[in-house]
């Protein structure tokens, strides 16, 4: 059970010890970094306003595990979130994953975050829905529902999460280590949130017509799922093949096949790929195994092949990774 604070509480401690926050980019006014409070943790957000778009990115640790309340009264949100998480748990959105959430009413938000681990993560915030109406009353037919039920006001916003593609974290990693100022910086920003846009429009796309393919799963099914993917987490060094892996669960392959992607939204080979990557990525960081160490713990013997899987899901070499992240 974390520190229990008020979510208005928790953003008046950010603006009092902010008070005198200068310019990230001193050609630009509208781009600040916020420290965290001291009694918090350490680390920032910052905020980069661009065309109808805030950009918020937060790179933070907090000491302890907390829980922020809102207020008991209804708070009409409009904008439209597009988050993204590089690493640590914040509200139900964990490492990997990526969230869409929907303009509407809120009552009684309660948020958790969690302590004593690294949060990086970057948010897209669009001012108003109109942004991408622009786009979805030219092809009305052909946009996600997903994405049209986000758009429109409800008594319960929506909200869906996803899996991060590597795709993703390429534009992702380019926003975080943005080299320029000016001008350039917010034309470039602005350019690589829309491509974040459109990746997870894409992804949504995808999900929709998978769903045209599900087949009815039992809950045993969906219990023996969840277990094929226990068992590809715990062999990512030496993994079953698809119907090995339907053998040891009790279900065929076709089965497996589709209903991973139905439950998980993901194929097995795709969440194998990413699981091990994510371990790669968490070993860089954490200890002192070398590249080749690293490849042969995660399932590779050949050192190419994983640095090529591994520039394919971060956009950057292995050796180069923890010198990016720490930018």
């Amino acid at each position: 059970m974390g520190n229990s604070i008020s979510l208005a509480d928790y953003q008046e401690l950010w603006m009092q010890y902010n008070q005198n926050a200068k310019p990230a980019d001193l050609l630009d006014p509208n781009d600040v970094i916020n420290l965290c409070p001291k009694q918090l943790g350490r680390g920032y957000e910052r905020w980069i306003e661009l065309r109808d778009i805030s950009l918020l990115i937060i790179d933070t640790e907090f000491y302890d595990d907390l829980i922020l309340n809102g207020t008991s009264e209804e708070d009409f949100i409009e904008c439209l979130e597009f988050g993204f998480h590089l690493l640590g748990y914040w509200n139900e959105t964990d490492s990997g994953q990526n969230f869409l959430l929907g303009s509407g009413i809120y009552k009684d938000r309660q948020l958790q975050v969690l302590g004593q681990q690294r949060l990086l993560k970057v948010d897209i915030h669009l001012e108003s829905p109109e942004l991408l109406n622009s786009f979805i009353s030219s092809d009305i037919k052909n946009s996600p529902q997903t994405l049209q039920r986000v758009i429109e006001p409800s008594e319960e916003p929506y909200r869906q999460i996803s899996h991060t593609t590597p795709e993703m974290r390429v534009a992702l990693e380019q926003i975080i280590n943005c080299p320029f100022t000016g001008l350039t910086k917010k034309i470039y920003l602005e350019s690589k949130c829309l491509e974040l846009i459109a990746l997870k429009v894409e992804q949504l796309i995808n999900i929709e017509k998978s769903y045209t393919k599900a087949i009815v799963l039992q809950r045993d099914d969906i219990a023996r799922i969840h277990y094929a993917k226990e068992i590809l987490t715990q062999n990512l060094d030496n993994p079953p093949s698809l119907l090995e892996l339907a053998r040891k669960v009790g279900l065929n392959d076709y089965k497996l096949k589709l209903g991973f992607r139905q439950v998980l939204g993901t194929t097995a080979f795709s969440y194998l790929q990413q699981q091990r990557m994510e371990k790669a990525r968490q070993l860089l960081l954490e200890s002192k195994m070398s590249v080749k160490q690293i490849a042969r713990a995660v399932g590779y013997a050949n050192q190419s092949r994983f640095a090529a899987a591994f520039r394919k899901q971060f956009g950057t070499n292995p050796k180069s990774y923890d010198l990016l992240i720490k930018a």
